[in-house]
């Protein structure tokens, strides 16, 4: 089954957001993609060969070449470092990466912070001439300020929401984020059709959703 491309899609609710992304573009995508139990699911009246995959590992298959594409979110691109091609922003799964804190936060001695994406912080405060030292924490990023682990945290925020619960502020925003589509470097090389026929159509359905806002927002205002 080599003839189908082969692209990673992190679990979770991104699946959702992709299954419906690729229907809008014309391909016939089981709903199961987002709730199935397999690994792998081929969908050969697509074309596609699906990897179900941890999102950090997404651009790792791609890489290596165990997949052709893959949809990764910005922030694991930036952490990973991984060589790969990105083609296009799918333009979901939209938040920001921030710096986060007790809103009574002022400048420390010996200053640190946790997050869970220790090379791009580690980045920024150094772009920022700050010297921090960096705990990485895989998961509940928002207990670290409040039991004293560190006095800021770098995490991603949609809505706000769970950081204003535990009586944490958005200090900056380092970078938006949104999902985008991948590509192995060699596979770019030897299917450059299919793929280029993909993100022609994936494009088409990106192009109509933005005249869309606009129409919305010109509807709006009127």
């Amino acid at each position: 089954m080599d003839e189908l491309l082969k692209i990673a899609v992190p679990k979770g609710r991104i699946s959702k957001h992709i299954s419906r992304m690729f229907a809008e573009a014309g391909f016939a995508i089981p709903e199961e993609l987002e709730e199935t139990r397999k690994f792998i699911l081929d969908v050969p009246e697509a074309g596609f060969r699906f990897i179900i995959a941890k999102p950090a590992d997404v651009p790792v298959y791609v890489e290596y070449g165990a997949a052709d594409l893959g949809v990764a979110g910005k922030d694991v691109l930036l952490e990973a470092n991984r060589d790969v091609y990105e083609l296009l922003d799918l333009d979901i799964a939209r938040c920001r990466m921030s710096v986060i804190a007790l809103p009574d936060w002022r400048p420390t001695l010996h200053p640190r912070v946790a997050t869970k994406f220790p090379n791009v912080a580690s980045k920024y405060f150094r772009e920022q001439g700050q010297q921090v030292e960096i705990i990485q924490l895989n998961g509940n990023i928002e207990l670290a300020p409040l039991i004293g682990l560190a006095d800021r945290i770098v995490d991603l925020v949609e809505t706000g929401g769970t950081i204003r619960e535990n009586g944490l502020v958005e200090m900056e925003k380092i970078i938006d984020i949104t999902s985008r589509l991948i590509a192995n470097r060699g596979s770019y090389r030897m299917k450059n059709e299919p793929i280029q026929r993909l993100c022609d159509r994936l494009q088409q359905v990106l192009n109509a959703r933005a005249e869309a806002k606009r129409a919305a927002a010109g509807g709006a205002n009127g």
